[in-house]
Parts: structure tokens; C-alpha cells; sequence
């Protein structure tokens, strides 16, 4: 079953309410209202899967609405930067934001469960989660405090686990590293001896040369390649463990936000569910045309041996287990995931074929 059929339900779902949508659009039915916002990018805008999909965003909603919903993108930078995303939108500096949400979880405990974390769910159960369970509602009711409507707005695959001037045959590898990583996988790092900073993506490049961190992960093949981290260090480790999904959101000030008409609300909350499908089909389209670059340009992709993912995944539990024993909302939003995976590994294990079914040459 391809991509598109998992996704089907949602796909259905988008091209009616564009239908619909169209037809009240030219009906002047949503042409009363008009929206001009400024949206600051926690990331450069090219980067496939990740930001591109704000491009698409922000086309469709113009068309749809014929012109009267104009959202003006900038880059990182440009207006805040990236890191200061969430509190320009909160305090209404700036009406909306496009970010990876984990750049807060020193704030919020829980967004790293949001933004990617380590053998967690892949995108597929991840979006069941999200639009059928538990995660918007739960999600809504973090940003509330913080007078922000948040909106999934894209979601990528796993990451590569990163890039290691040397490769990872055991647990000792990761003590010492000096390492950028984010979310709940560089606690885990951590916890095993590693020197974890987070370092913006625009600025990894700089500290690899400069040799300030010994190794790095930021994103995926085609994305990690637009950054040129390749031209740095040839050893790539998979899969990315750390991050079985990346998303980004839309995070919108609150009061902006009850200030619209619910017809003007529908067609954002749907340009974003649209922006999210778009993005996941650029993001697994680029893949394997970079990674099959990296072979011809001497790149080595090496898969982390079982046992080490095995011991990751122990040292992921026990990280996760102390965090949930702080966070009363991060315990929510873990035992809701957990729960769901239990309950969706029937499906997970016995609907899908093996992985080795899926030839690689």
C-alpha cells in the first residue's frame, strides 16, 4: 500500500474542502475578510519537506481566497530569530510563526513529542494520532498558556541519525563527542557521556570546520545535503533514532486568531493539513535521489547495528520515564503516544510487509 493510499482518508478530505472552499470563494463568501501577516521561518525556506511546504501554504491560500488571505514569509532572522519565534507570536509581536517546536522545549517539557522524538511514531500513525486521538487537543492546550493557536503545517520522515567523523560500533562511540543535536535524543547523548549544544542550522556548517563540534545531526539525505555537510565529513550513521518524524507548525497569536470568522479560520487550518500532505510527498520523493548521490560522492550511509539501537532505545526509556516524572503534561502527551502504539503495532506489524520486502539494490 503506497504512501498516498495511508494517507487517503486525509487526501479526500483535502481535495473536498478545496472544492468546497472554491466555491464559496467565488461566491464572495469569504472575500469580506482580509488577512496580511508577517510569519517569521525558524529555517530557510528551501529546505525540502521542511519550510517548503509554507510556499505551498501560503499560494494556496492566496488563490483560494482570491487574494483576500496573504501571508508574507521571511527568513530566519529577518524578523526574530529562530529561537525567539514562539514569544514574538505569543505576545503579539508578530501575528504568526513557522517553526519546529522542539527549539522550546527548554520552556515546554512536552514539545520535543510534537517536534520528533526517539522511537516514537512514524508519520503515518503519527497523523492518526494526531487528527483522530489525542495529540491537536492536547497540543492546543499546552500553546493556550502561552496565547498561541498552534497547526500542524508539515511532517517529514526520520532523520539521519547524523553525521561522525568515525563510525558507531558500540555505546562507548558516543562518550566524549562533542555533538549538535536536538530534542530528547541529545538528553540521551547526554546521559551517555556525549557534549550535547544546539546549534542553529544555518551556523552547523561553520562549526564542523571550525571544528567547535566533532560530529552533528540536523535533518534528512536532501536537506543535510543542501546544508553541505557532506563536503565536511563522509561517514553518514542511520536510521534517525532520535527522530522517527520532524514536523513543523504554524503557531498563531490567539487573539489574532479569535478575531477571524470561522470561515477564515477553515481555510487556514485546511491550507495547513494541505501544506502537511504536500510536504511529506516532497520530503520522501528527495530521499533516495540524495542518498544515492552521497554513494557516488563517496559518502559512506552506515546503519547503526541492532544491538546499539536496541541500547539507544533502553537509555530513550529511561530519559523519557525521568522527563514524564517532572512534566505533568509531558507524562499526558507520552502515555497518550505510548498508548496509541500499542494499540496501532497490530496494524503496524501485521498490515504492512517486512522492511526487507522493499528491495534496496
Amino acid at each position: 500500500m503506497s504512501i498516498k493510499h495511508k494517507l487517503s482518508k486525509l487526501t479526500y478530505g483535502f481535495t473536498a474542502a478545496a472544492m468546497i472552499t472554491g466555491g464559496l470563494a467565488s461566491a464572495d463568501a469569504v472575500a469580506a475578510e482580509k488577512v496580511r501577516w508577517q510569519v517569521p521561518l525558524a529555517f530557510p525556506s528551501h529546505l525540502v519537506g521542511l519550510t517548503t511546504p509554507v510556499k505551498h501554504l501560503t499560494e494556496n491560500l492566496k488563490a483560494i481566497s482570491g487574494g483576500d488571505i496573504q501571508l508574507r514569509y521571511y527568513e530566519p532572522g529577518e524578523l526574530v530569530p529562530p529561537f525567539e519565534i514562539m514569544d514574538a507570536v505569543g505576545s503579539g509581536k508578530y501575528p504568526a510563526g513557522y517553526t519546529w517546536v522542539g527549539y522550546d522545549q527548554g520552556t515546554i517539557p512536552s514539545l520535543p513529542l510534537y517536534s520528533g522524538a526517539p522511537f516514537n511514531l512514524e508519520p503515518p500513525a503519527y497523523l492518526a494520532w494526531y487528527y483522530e486521538g489525542d495529540g491537536r487537543e492536547l497540543l492546543e492546550e499546552i500553546y493556550a498558556e502561552r496565547n498561541i493557536h498552534p497547526m500542524l503545517c508539515s511532517i517529514i520522515g526520520p532523520e539521519g541519525a547524523g553525521w561522525f567523523a568515525q563510525p558507531i560500533k558500540g555505546m562507548d562511540d558516543f562518550d566524549g563527542l562533542k555533538i549538535r543535536f536536538a530534542g530528547i535524543g541529545g538528553k540521551v547523548l547526554e546521559k551517555l557521556g556525549a557534549s550535547v549544544t544546539m546549534v542553529p542550522g544555518g551556523e552547523i556548517y561553520q562549526a564542523l570546520e571550525r571544528k567547535t563540534i566533532d560530529a552533528t545531526e540536523f535533518s534528512q539525505p536532501a536537506i543535510d545535503k543542501m546544508l553541505g555537510l557532506d563536503q565536511i565529513i563522509k561517514n553518514y550513521i542511520m536510521p534517525g533514532w532520535h527522530q522517527t518524524l520532524t514536523t513543523s507548525h504554524l503557531l498563531v497569536n490567539k487573539d489574532t486568531w479569535e478575531k477571524l470568522k470561522p470561515e477564515t479560520r477553515a481555510l487556514i487550518e485546511m491550507g495547513c493539513e494541505s501544506a502537511t500532505l504536500k510536504g511529506f510527498a516532497q520530503s520522501e520523493w528527495a530521499q533516495p535521489t540524495a542518498l544515492r548521490d552521497y554513494e557516488k560522492e563517496g559518502v559512506t550511509a552506515q546503519t547503526l547495528p541492532e544491538p546499539v539501537l536496541r541500547e539507544l532505545q533502553k537509555v530513550t526509556n529511561e530519559v523519557l520515564d525521568e522527563i514524564a516524572a517532572e512534566d505533568d503534561m509531558f507524562k499526558r502527551v507520552l502515555t497518550s503516544q505510548r498508548e496509541f502504539m500499542e494499540h496501532h503495532s497490530i496494524w503496524h506489524s501485521k498490515g504492512y510487509l517486512p522492511r526487507d520486502f522493499y528491495q534496496y539494490d
